[in-house]
């Protein structure tokens, strides 16, 4: 895991620029467990995912050859949102390279923060033209999880809601490529050991389960699920091994569960956020994790991007 130091300097070099994301209580989950559940809202983060924090730390670690070429990266959304946000600070081009089913307001948004961004095929597709185009431009790679830096970065979720719910013992994750469990499990290993961190993936994308049950990352032959954000079809040689070490347990829930938890988070607590962004309600709602038998639970709640049409199957 990375050391807790690591962790604490990437807050403090983020700090004048990124604010902590407030959390708040969901009240009919509360009540449902007989025990306080908290949302961290990620999605107030500036622009709509914690994805900022790791691409703002990556951007002021870097150095200026790295910086000189103009950065790359593969995206299904937020890590492009984030990291041409966090690049436009310092005035450095970004090529994003996404899926062509990625979501319309997320390319669109990342094209208005200055982006280049090129749609092709599926999300293995996109990784072997951004490899190319690597070679090909002199662009320097960051990596939307597999990156030390990036997962500093995202850790400072964990730092901050250790700060903020001090009574919590279990806090519920959603998983993608890894980035952001990797990054919370470090923070909660190093100041509260006991607290129980779960992971939480959508089905049709379950790329650390499987890294988990052949004991390396490997990439899945196929992702379908509605989120998108969790599309990672094969987890980090970084990541793997932090989540296996730091993490209690991984549970799935599939887009039907999603669905649910999307109508709950609108309805029940009034937030809009993206079908990755609800796993970790879907699996408290589906009652698939065993909890802790007292304290508070924390949900994190990773991004809101989303269009008018994305957001209307779930209304």
């Amino acid at each position: 895991m990375l050391p807790l130091e690591r962790l604490q300097e990437a807050q403090r070099l983020i700090a004048d620029t990124l604010l902590p994301a407030p959390m708040l209580l969901d009240h009919v989950l509360s009540e449902r467990l007989g025990r306080q559940v908290w949302l961290k809202g990620e999605l107030f983060q500036r622009t709509g995912s914690f994805k900022p924090r790791g691409g703002l730390h990556w951007v002021r670690t870097a150095s200026r050859q790295e910086l000189a070429g103009g950065l790359g990266a593969v995206s299904a959304g937020n890590h492009a949102l984030g990291l041409a946000w966090a690049a436009g600070q310092a005035g450095i081009p970004v090529t994003i390279v996404m899926p062509e089913n990625a979501s319309q307001f997320k390319v669109e948004g990342s094209r208005e923060l200055g982006a280049e961004v090129i749609l092709h095929g599926d999300i293995n597709e996109a990784w072997e033209l951004m490899h190319r185009l690597v070679n090909e431009r002199g662009l320097t790679l960051v990596h939307p999880y597999d990156d030390e830096r990036i997962i500093a970065g995202q850790g400072t979720v964990g730092l901050e809601i250790l700060e903020q719910a001090p009574e919590a013992t279990a806090i519920l994750c959603p998983v993608g490529g890894g980035g952001l469990i990797a990054g919370i499990g470090s923070a909660t290993a190093a100041l509260r050991p006991g607290l129980a961190l779960f992971g939480v993936e959508p089905s049709g994308a379950a790329s650390m389960a499987q890294a988990w049950a052949q004991g390396e990352p490997s990439r899945l032959e196929k992702v379908a699920t509605c989120a998108k954000s969790l599309g990672a079809a094969i987890v980090g040689e970084h990541t793997y091994p932090i989540c296996r070490e730091t993490v209690r347990a991984l549970v799935q829930v599939d887009d039907a569960a999603i669905a649910r938890a999307m109508h709950h988070l609108l309805y029940q607590t009034k937030l809009m956020a993206e079908p990755g962004a609800a796993v970790g309600v879907a699996a408290l709602l589906e009652q698939t994790v065993t909890l802790p038998a007292s304290g508070d639970v924390v949900v994190v709640i990773t991004g809101g991007n989303m269009s008018r049409e994305e957001l209307a199957p779930f209304l």
